[in-house]
């Protein structure tokens, strides 16, 4: 059995931003600061001494003997320190080190800290809830360069921008310890302002999670919020230093979280870091090799006199593919088995980096006399016939190189508006199979390609988990997209419009050749279904409706270039995915 840690590990590397982190008192605490409860105590005993009386053993008793009321944070520090700069030194003490706790690494960031600020930095995690008021995450996150987004009040999370747009958003869900408003008691944590609770809902509905050092004993609205989500995309991950107690075991099940026992908050993030930083330095190339490669495409493409040098630098690099790939390291007769299928996977991805990003960059800037490169570079990394026998889960992933391929090439044609290179890369390129030659799409279904059920494990999705081979590819592709689609939104919609148009072309060829429909479907399947008008079906609908035959895929050449065959293949499509329960 593979470890949960281990687990974890390959779900964040594979999943880069996809984990969203809980954090409770436990991360904080061996900095040395305290909880909002504690210092509520702690204000109590003072004020009892001022009154020369003793609170002991019980202050919270004392308090409601004293002045009739539940002991409340805001109403105590208004009491006591009237205006906001008192309160705030007053506050400063218990969350900022003085000189001799600095001497002591005290109320400073620990070593958990920095190790999150580290996967922050290399856009593995984006999204941190904690119950802490402290701003130890915000300073380890500044002094390596990061500002984040911090929503610790109502308002902020009404002015805040989406999650999606930001480098790393801190969302305080009981607020900063300068801010009077922080909830301590227990009816203050009974209830969440509606706009944090709808925040929380759309992270644990979309996000996994990783929680560590929060018991939820008394979070009642934040334990809430959790049950709440009925639908896990992503697994989640609970790091716990002793064996749960019911509330937070109710919570697990709920879930159907993994647990992972750890000593403490410094050695379970050290270790999940540095894991995930070796696993990126598995058979990568160096970082360099991408960024040189992309700069001579670019040189070569718009210029005849480097014709000879484009061919030779796309052909070379796919050789270098088709050389590691028919290896005896991915024989198709070694035994099965799913570390080494993950190990394939990873493999894989890296092979074809450099080329994926040829791809993008080619098809973006390339032009129609660039078409046949494209075609040649993936009937060039497709595997010959001669080593297809042996163990179907190897035969299948193999194709996944060119699965990643035409999903580059794919996406980036779209965003260019180059609909006859698109066209090229899904009806061109041939794969010879049982004595004919059928084209390359008809063998790249990716739930196909890759089987759904060992993704599913892999790439730890639960609800995604009907696409989950489809998820990771946007994943995977998602930071080689950043020069052309900064905005994630707007990649996440050319993605979709990408996986919409492939499957409607792949039934296209598919009833020409098996004489009946059937189709792959991605996350367009349940992305945005209860917004009809902002739906990539809809789009495309209104779009091919409006245009007609000057609609870009038909003057392509797609469909046979007729809007009734296209308009034909999109209703038999969509009747048949939407009568599959789960989309």
């Amino acid at each position: 059995m593979i470890e949960a840690i281990l687990s974890l590990v390959f779900s964040v590397h594979s999943n880069p931003g996809i984990y969203a982190l809980l954090l409770g008192s436990g991360v904080s605490r061996p900095a040395g600061i305290p909880t909002g409860w504690e210092i509520v105590l702690d204000i109590i005993n003072k004020i009892a001494k001022l009154n020369n009386e003793k609170c002991d053993p019980n202050p919270v008793a004392w308090y409601k003997n004293k002045f009739r009321e539940d002991p409340d944070y805001s109403k105590i520090l208004n009491v006591i320190a009237k205006s906001p700069s008192e309160r705030s030194q007053l506050l400063r003490r218990y969350f900022e080190p003085n000189e001799e706790e600095r001497e002591q690494g005290l109320k400073m960031p620990t070593v958990a800290h920095k190790a999150i600020a580290s996967l922050v930095a290399n856009g593995y995690i984006r999204i941190i809830i904690t119950t802490n008021f402290d701003r130890l995450l915000e300073e380890a996150l500044e002094n390596i360069g990061i500002v984040p987004t911090v929503i610790s009040t109502k308002d902020a999370v009404k002015g805040a921008l989406p999650i999606t747009h930001t480098e790393c958003t801190i969302i305080k869900v009981h607020g900063d310890y300068l801010d009077t408003r922080i909830k301590n008691t227990p009816a203050e944590l009974e209830k969440y302002d509606v706009h944090l609770n709808k925040l929380l809902d759309q992270i644990f509905d979309e996000f996994g999670l990783i929680i560590c050092g929060w018991s939820a004993e008394w979070d009642t609205a934040l334990r809430a919020a959790l049950e709440r989500c009925k639908t896990h995309r992503f697994t989640t991950f609970w790091a716990t230093r002793s064996e749960p107690k019911k509330i937070a075991m109710r919570l697990i099940k709920l879930r159907r979280a993994e647990v992972i026992g750890i000593q403490d908050a410094d050695s379970f993030f050290t270790e999940l870091e540095q894991k995930v930083s070796a696993l990126s330095d598995f058979d990568k190339p160096h970082p360099l090799s991408a960024k040189v490669a992309v700069t001579m495409l670019k040189k070569y493409l718009p210029d005849d006199n480097y014709r000879i040098q484009l061919n030779d630098l796309l052909m070379q690099e796919a050789n270098k593919v088709y050389k590691e790939l028919s290896s005896e390291s991915f024989s198709m007769n070694a035994a099965f088995n799913e570390e080494e299928y993950r190990n394939r996977v990873q493999s894989y991805e890296s092979i074809t980096e450099i080329l994926r990003h040829l791809f993008i960059t080619g098809c973006y800037w390339g032009e129609k006399k660039h078409e046949e490169l494209w075609v040649r570079c993936l009937e060039r990394v497709i595997v010959p016939l001669e080593v297809r026998s042996g163990f179907p889960h190897w035969i299948g992933l193999r194709r996944y190189p060119a699965l990643l391929l035409i999903y580059a090439g794919g996406i980036s044609s779209l965003v260019a508006g180059s609909y006859n290179n698109f066209a090229t890369l899904l009806t061109k390129p041939m794969e010879f199979h049982l004595e004919e030659n059928l084209q390359l799409t008809l063998f790249l279904a990716p739930n196909k390609v890759m089987k759904e059920d060992l993704a599913k494990r892999m790439f730890q999705m639960e609800r995604a988990g009907n696409t989950p081979v489809n998820n990771h590819l946007e994943q995977v592709l998602r930071e080689p997209f950043r020069e052309y689609l900064p905005d994630d939104e707007q990649y996440r919609r050319f993605f979709d419009r990408f996986e919409y148009l492939f499957a409607l072309v792949y039934v296209d060829l598919f009833e020409k050749k098996k004489k009946r429909i059937w189709g792959p479907v991605g996350c367009f399947g349940w992305r945005n279904r209860d917004e009809d008008e902002k739906h990539i079906i809809t789009e495309i609908e209104h779009e091919s409706t409006e245009e007609g035959d000057n609609w870009p895929p038909i003057k392509a050449g797609l469909f046979d270039g007729s809007v009734e065959r296209f308009q034909h293949i999109k209703k038999e499509f969509n009747n048949l995915f939407r009568q599959i329960p789960y989309f």
